[in-house]
């Protein structure tokens, strides 16, 4: 375990936590166990000579620190790089990845196994759930949801020298396993059915599905068929047990 002199500690932190550089923990945030904070960057570790030196002192010296803001969870498993910026109200789930130039606003659920490979930027209010990739220049707004293994790319002729990001406009949908190439834009409101791979533009509030994803239907005509459904219209809803 190991906690910088120079972190601003306000919130709890656990045993076997390690917390680099000139990191902030806001008030009543909870660091579970087994969480890196402040991580250095990959070319700051390149560039360092480990010999002779303690491995910890070193890394806590190469470390900007990162910030995590108030009444936060951070999972245990968790590695959150430096140059992060987190707010309010954030979770995490176990073995998260958040590496270098992320910003995370308020009131959002990242889910375990989830990975911001870059620079990542994610508005308030935003549900990711379980193993979703995010790489570098991606964009997210607020009020958006990803559903469980949602793929971004970054790149459209793969490796090569040119990235760019997917955008993913406010209070959009992304259903469960959707793949979206490098570039695209998300439209306000739009959904992205499980599964669909998403090679073009999508405009707002329309549904898209398939390979490649096609419109498929209006919003409107999207929320009337969840709300029969959430309704019972289309057979029992699922209530749980009250059996003891």
């Amino acid at each position: 375990m190991l906690i910088s002199k120079r972190a601003t500690m306000k919130g709890y932190v656990s045993h076997g936590c390690y917390v680099f550089g000139n990191s902030y923990i806001g008030k009543g945030t909870f660091i579970d166990t087994n969480v890196v904070l402040g991580y250095p960057s990959r070319s700051k570790l390149l560039q360092v000579k480990f010999e002779g030196q303690q491995v910890l002192e070193v890394l806590d010296s190469l470390s900007n620190g990162t910030r995590v803001g108030d009444n936060c969870i951070i999972r245990c498993g968790t590695v959150i790089y430096e140059d992060v910026n987190i707010g309010n109200c954030v979770e995490t789930g176990h073995n998260v990845l958040i590496r270098s130039g992320s910003q995370i606003g308020d009131n959002c659920i990242i889910g375990t196994g989830t990975q911001l490979d870059g620079s990542v930027k994610i508005g308030n209010n935003v549900k990711v759930e379980s193993m979703v990739y995010l790489p570098h220049l991606t964009e997210i707004g607020d009020n958006v949801f990803l559903g469980p293994g949602v793929r971004v790319t970054n790149d459209l002729y793969p490796p090569s020298k040119r990235l760019v990001g997917v955008r993913i406009e406010n209070g959009a949908s992304i259903g469960c396993g959707a793949i979206l190439l490098a570039g695209i834009t998300i439209g306000k409101g739009a959904v992205v059915a499980a599964g669909a791979v998403v090679t073009r533009d999508v405009p707002s509030n329309v549904v898209v599905k398939g390979i490649p994803a096609r419109l498929h239907a209006s919003k409107n005509d999207f929320l009337k068929k969840k709300s029969d459904y959430e309704a019972g219209a289309h057979g029992a809803v699922y209530k749980p047990s009250t059996h003891k």
